[in-house]
């Protein structure tokens, strides 16, 4: 049985923050950091001793290329895009996610890794940490900080509000570990031949 449990939550590029944390198998946060470049990710992955006792659990990031305006990136997850035969996928409209280090964990997978994606709002609502507030608004922030110190028992969770990507990658390594002590965990497709798993 692995003895470690990994969340990234991984953003959709280098200019803003992806989060990691470390749970070990007493349920004891063992560390939450964050990283921002890819270079930043391997690093921490091949420096990180038990990586073949550990099961690993990235989030997927929505592809925000192409887009330059907000209402833009709100929209394009609710596009209609097999609607309409003549639809044209213009600079990769329809691609919903970012491809964003899937060499690299292909890559870790060929090692033995033992590695699965997660899209987090679909797996917060399975783990019972969906809020009724605005996606990481500091009310939601605030919100799921609790749910996890209450649900999950991070007592060492500190009082102020942590930073959003630290509480996302609680979320996938509480994934992992629920992974690992489950026979059988609910998988909602494939990305890029990596399972993405519900929880």
């Amino acid at each position: 049985m692995e003895q470690y449990f990994i969340g990234l939550m991984l953003s959709s590029g280098a200019n803003s923050e992806s989060g990691i944390a470390v749970l070990d198998k007493n349920n004891e946060i063992i560390l939450v950091t964050k990283l921002f470049s890819m270079q930043d990710i391997q690093h921490f992955f091949e420096n990180f001793s038990s990586l073949k006792n550990s099961q690993i659990c990235i989030s997927l990031p929505w592809d925000n290329s192409m887009l330059n305006g907000k209402w833009r990136i709100l929209s394009k997850p609710y596009q209609l895009v097999t609607s309409n035969e003549k639809f044209q996928n213009i600079d990769n409209w329809t691609q919903r996610f970012s491809n964003r280090g899937c060499e690299y964990f292909n890559s870790l997978i060929e090692q033995g890794i033992k590695i699965n994606r997660f899209e987090l709002y679909l797996t917060r609502q399975a783990l019972g940490l969906a809020s009724c507030f605005k996606e990481r608004s500091p009310a939601d922030c605030k919100s799921l900080q609790n749910a996890l110190k209450i649900k999950y028992g991070f007592s060492s969770l500190m009082q102020n509000m942590m930073p959003m990507a630290h509480l996302e990658a609680l979320v996938g390594a509480v994934l992992a570990k629920s992974i690992s002590e489950k026979t059988q965990s609910e998988k909602l497709f494939d990305f890029n031949g990596i399972s993405v798993i519900r929880g």
